[in-house]
């Protein structure tokens, strides 16, 4: 094969690598566990996160809370997906659990 023969076939190679980047960019992919939804883009950015809380009973979400807290217990540090900027009450008391036991607090978005 001449080098304009491979110059030409890298070419396409490449048109070929970008469409198909721009294809599983424009796609969105949907995560669901129990209790959550999540959506990310084909860019890695979280599109949004549900949290069915109508479907926790007041037994399972303190068992819930203190699950998370022994998880921050293990944790070098906590990350927060403070998504549009908005923090709920139950994560609001994780940050300060963790803040209070010395653990680094980050979030997605920059407060």
């Amino acid at each position: 094969m001449n080098m304009q023969a491979i110059m030409m076939q890298a070419k396409k190679m490449q048109r070929d690598i970008e469409k198909t980047q721009n294809e599983l960019e424009s796609k969105t992919y949907e995560g669901k566990s129990q209790l959550v939804t999540a959506v990310v883009g084909g860019n890695n950015k979280l599109i949004s996160i549900n949290i069915d809380v109508d479907s926790i009973e007041q037994d399972d979400k303190e068992m819930l809370e203190d699950m998370h807290k022994r998880k921050i217990d293990m944790a070098d540090e906590i990350f927060v997906i403070n998504v549009g900027g908005y923090i709920g009450d139950s994560t609001k008391s994780e940050i300060e659990y963790a803040k209070a036991h010395g653990k680094k607090v980050n979030y997605l978005e920059s407060k």
